[in-house]
C-alpha cells in the first residue's frame, strides 16, 4: 500500500483574516493557509492536513500567543459541531470581518462603486437567536477518541444520538446536550425526546442500512413562547409513534402544535411527504412589526425573527415607498417582505416558484387584512415575461431576495428591460450578488449598501443594496 505523505508543520503562523467558509487564514512564504477555529491575531503552529501549490488546509496544534480577540466558547459543543464557527472570537470583532467580507465580494466581483456605505447592523441577541433547528436520530454515533478506546477494550458504548452532523461527515451525528442556538425550552424537549426513545428501546435510524423507527426532530418557536415539534419516522409504528407523541404532548404545554410523518425515502426533506397533526393547531403565529405571519411546519421563515424586523426595516428604508408605487417582490416565499411593505406601496405583486408557499402568502395577507397583495406561483424567469408585466403593471420598486445562488441572467436582463426607478436587492451570499450587481451597474447606480448580522458565531452575513436607475 501506498504510504501517505506527511506534511510539514508550520510553526509561528500569525492570522491575519477570515475567508468566505469561516476558516482563520495565514500566509507564509507565499502561501494561503487555511485554519478552522483560530482568531485574528493568534499566531499558531499548524499541522498541514491538505497541501496544493499556493494553498493548505491545518488544524491548530499549538497557540503561541493568544488574539486579544480570543474568547472562551460557551458552547459545551464548540470542538465538535460546525454551526457556531466563531463562538470563540469577541462578537465585536465578528461583525467588522463580516461587513468587511460583505464589501470585498462587492468590490472584487461586482466592481461596481457604492456611494454609500452604511454601518453593518448587529444582532440585538448573540445566543438563544434562533426560531428552528434540526436534529438527526442515528445508531453509530460520532465516537471521541477515549470511547473508542474503551470500546476496543471490551467496554460497552451507547451508540445511538440525537444530534447534529459532525462536519464534513454525512454518517456521522454527535449527540447534543445542551445548544445555544434555540431557547431552552428546545434543549429539555430534544433530550426528553432521546431518554424516552432510549428507555422505551426505541430503535435509532441506521443511514446506511436505512434501518430503525427514530429519524429526524424538528423544533420550531415563535417568539410568544410557543412551541412546534415535528418527529420523522421511518415507519409507521402506531403504538410507538402514539407512545412518544403522548410523552411529548404530556411533558411540554408550550408545544401547541405536534406533528409526526412517515419517511421512507433515502433523504431527510419532509417537504414532499404529508404531515399528520397529532396535537393542538396546525400552525404557530410570529408577529413582526404589527403584522401576524403564520408558520406551518413546511414554511420558510428567517430563523432570527428578532433581527428579521431590521432586515426588513433596512429593505423599506431603500424601497422609499410614498403609498404611490407598485412593488414586485421577486423571490417572496411566504410574502413576509411583500406584507411588511404592502402598508405603504399601492400594490405589491410576489412572485416565487414553491406553491405551498404561495398559499401561506396569500394567507398572511388575509390574515392581516391586506388587500393590496397578489401572489403568483412559478419559476422566476419563465413568469416574469413582458406579458406579465404587462397584465400587472410595470413596478416602480423591485424587491429581489433570491436563494445563495443568486438571481438567473434571465431574470436579471428582464429586469433590466422593466427599468424599474429602484431595486432593492436582500442577499445572503454577496458573492453572487455581486455577480449580479455587475450585470446591473451599466444601468444602475449602486446607491448604498449595508451589512445585517442574522447570525451570530457564524461567517454568514445578509446584505442590503439600493440601485437606483441612472
Amino acid at each position: 500500500m501506498r504510504k501517505k505523505k506527511i506534511l510539514p508543520i508550520i510553526e509561528n503562523l500569525e492570522i491575519i483574516d477570515t475567508g468566505s467558509e469561516g476558516q482563520a487564514i495565514g500566509k507564509t512564504e507565499g502561501m494561503v493557509v487555511f485554519v478552522p477555529k483560530a482568531v485574528p491575531g493568534d499566531i499558531i503552529d499548524v499541522q498541514l492536513t491538505h497541501k496544493k501549490k499556493n494553498f493548505a488546509e491545518g488544524k491548530t496544534i499549538n497557540i503561541r500567543k493568544k488574539s486579544d480577540y480570543r474568547i472562551e466558547p460557551k458552547c459545551s459543543h464548540f470542538n465538535d459541531c460546525g454551526g457556531c464557527k466563531w463562538q470563540n472570537f469577541e462578537y465585536s470583532e465578528q461583525v467588522k470581518y463580516k461587513e468587511k467580507h460583505a464589501l470585498d465580494s462587492l468590490t472584487r466581483i461586482g466592481k461596481a462603486p457604492i456611494e454609500t456605505i452604511e454601518p453593518i447592523a448587529p444582532s440585538s441577541e448573540i445566543f438563544y437567536y434562533r426560531n428552528k433547528l434540526d436534529y438527526g436520530f442515528t445508531n453509530k454515533r460520532w465516537l471521541y477518541d477515549f470511547e473508542r478506546e474503551e470500546q476496543e477494550n471490551g467496554k460497552e458504548i451507547n451508540l445511538n444520538a440525537l444530534g447534529f452532523h459532525i462536519p464534513g461527515r454525512f454518517d456521522k451525528i454527535f449527540n447534543v446536550i445542551d445548544c445555544k442556538l434555540q431557547p431552552e425550552y428546545s434543549n429539555e424537549i430534544r433530550n426528553s425526546v432521546y431518554e424516552f426513545a432510549l428507555k422505551n428501546n426505541f430503535s435509532f435510524f441506521d443511514l446506511k442500512q436505512q434501518e430503525g423507527l427514530l429519524r429526524s426532530l424538528i423544533i420550531r418557536n415563535n417568539l410568544n413562547d410557543e412551541w412546534m415539534v415535528i418527529v420523522a419516522f421511518h415507519k409507521n409504528d402506531e403504538e410507538k409513534i402514539s407512545a412518544l407523541m403522548e410523552h411529548i404532548k404530556a411533558y411540554f404545554t408550550k408545544v401547541v402544535s405536534l406533528f409526526y410523518v412517515i419517511n421512507t425515502k433515502r433523504n431527510d426533506t419532509i417537504f414532499d411527504l404529508d404531515l399528520k397533526l397529532y396535537h393542538g393547531v396546525p400552525h404557530l403565529i410570529e408577529t413582526l412589526n404589527g403584522l401576524k405571519f403564520k408558520i406551518h411546519p413546511k414554511s420558510f421563515f428567517q430563523t432570527n425573527p428578532k433581527q428579521t424586523h431590521t432586515l426588513y426595516s433596512i429593505a423599506c428604508d431603500y424601497a422609499e415607498l410614498s403609498g404611490n408605487e407598485l412593488v414586485y417582490d421577486l423571490y417572496t416565499g411566504t410574502g413576509t417582505i411583500a406584507n411588511y411593505m404592502a402598508p405603504k406601496a399601492q400594490k405589491v405583486v410576489g412572485i416565487e416558484y414553491v406553491e405551498d408557499a404561495i398559499i401561506d402568502a396569500r394567507e398572511n395577507s388575509r390574515l392581516n387584512n391586506i388587500s393590496n397583495t397578489v401572489f403568483y406561483a412559478g419559476d422566476m424567469k419563465d413568469v416574469l415575461t413582458a406579458e406579465f408585466v404587462d397584465a400587472n403593471g410595470k413596478p416602480d420598486v423591485i424587491i429581489t431576495d433570491p436563494p445563495r445562488a443568486g438571481m438567473h441572467e434571465s431574470v436579471i436582463n428582464r429586469i433590466i428591460e422593466i427599468k424599474p426607478k429602484r431595486i432593492v436587492y436582500v442577499s445572503c451570499n454577496p458573492a453572487t450578488q455581486a455577480r449580479d450587481i455587475a450585470l446591473l451597474e451599466p444601468y444602475y447606480r449602486i446607491t448604498k449598501s449595508r451589512a445585517v448580522d442574522m447570525f451570530p458565531h457564524t461567517q454568514h452575513v445578509e446584505n442590503v443594496l439600493q440601485l437606483v436607475l441612472k
